[in-house]
């Protein structure tokens, strides 16, 4: 008898397998064809970045001159594949190829110090009781609902008042004080175990190496989600080096100069954008597990 309950349980649970593989089959056909739909202008951006620099002006030229009752051609391929506008950035013409130096050089720095800062600040907001910690966090909280033009003139100021303004470190200091991965790292930390740590202090482990031999392992995955979010940030950013470089254009990163690029540029523009989206693709492709793994952690904390 309860060889035949198991054998009847086993021949319902198929039915109930085949529903839910239906429901998923239809949201994987809507997730592919939004990630596709994502993807158009990626794809675009790198095939443009192959066509020659007359096909290129005179396709462009068409904007607001074509017939509004029917649709815009879309180039499909060059009529002859053409590396001109690559050498011209990479040996011909470097001014791209600076300011990609200029925005790897903002994002390593910043990264580094945002490694040296944030994780210790949500390891003590999380772990350690003292005088004013809610306030601080409080505080922290409120920053990080505040846009960028509510903070931006206190921040002019105070780089001016330290002579910052117009240097590198009028970009990089700011942004390594992120209250958004403070609070994110803080959130995660608050929901490990105790016991992690009392067994470790039973070993005489201190709080630092607790720290570095215990908490950092647990958590990788939400380090590295937030490595790749911040990534994301720091590359991409326009607003601060346009506030706080506007006297000084040489060291401003290639994302600001993307909205300066006129239709006679196109080609090295498309070039241009395709060398610059590649640092990103490699960053998602590296953390791609620890993004998804940071993600189901978090929802299951």
């Amino acid at each position: 008898m309860n060889d035949r309950k198991k054998r009847g349980r086993r021949q319902v649970r198929p039915g109930r397998e085949s529903r839910i593989g239906f429901s998923g089959g239809i949201s994987y056909v809507l997730l592919l064809c939004l990630c596709l739909l994502i993807m158009v202008p990626i794809l675009f951006t790198f095939l443009y970045s192959f066509f020659p620099r007359g096909e290129m002006e005179a396709y462009l030229k068409l904007r607001g001159n074509y017939d509004k009752s029917v649709w815009l051609d879309i180039l499909y391929a060059p009529s002859q594949v053409s590396l001109r506008q690559y050498y011209k950035i990479l040996i011909e013409n470097p001014t791209y190829l600076k300011l990609f130096c200029n925005s790897a050089m903002y994002t390593g720095m910043i990264l580094l110090g945002q490694a040296a800062v944030i994780p210790l600040t949500a390891y003590a907001l999380s772990r350690f009781i003292f005088r004013g910690r809610d306030t601080l966090f409080f505080l922290i909280l409120i920053l990080m609902i505040l846009p960028f033009q509510v903070t931006m003139a206190p921040s002019v100021i105070m780089l001016k008042w330290m002579g910052l303004l117009d240097t590198v470190w009028a970009v990089v200091l700011p942004s390594c004080f992120s209250p958004f991965y403070i609070f994110l790292l803080r959130q995660f930390m608050v929901t490990l175990p105790n016991e992690l740590l009392e067994a470790g202090m039973v070993d005489g482990v201190g709080p630092i190496r607790g720290f570095v031999h215990v908490v950092l392992p647990v958590c990788r995955p939400i380090l590295g989600a937030a490595l790749a979010l911040s990534f994301a940030d720091n590359w991409n950013m326009v607003e601060q080096p346009l506030v706080y470089l506007s006297g000084k254009p040489d060291l401003q990163p290639l994302s600001v100069m993307f909205n300066q690029i006129s239709t006679d540029s196109a080609d090295v523009a498309f070039a241009g954008a395709a060398l610059y989206i590649l640092p990103a693709l490699f960053v998602y492709m590296f953390f791609q597990e620890d993004i998804v793994e940071g993600i189901q952690l978090s929802e299951l904390k």
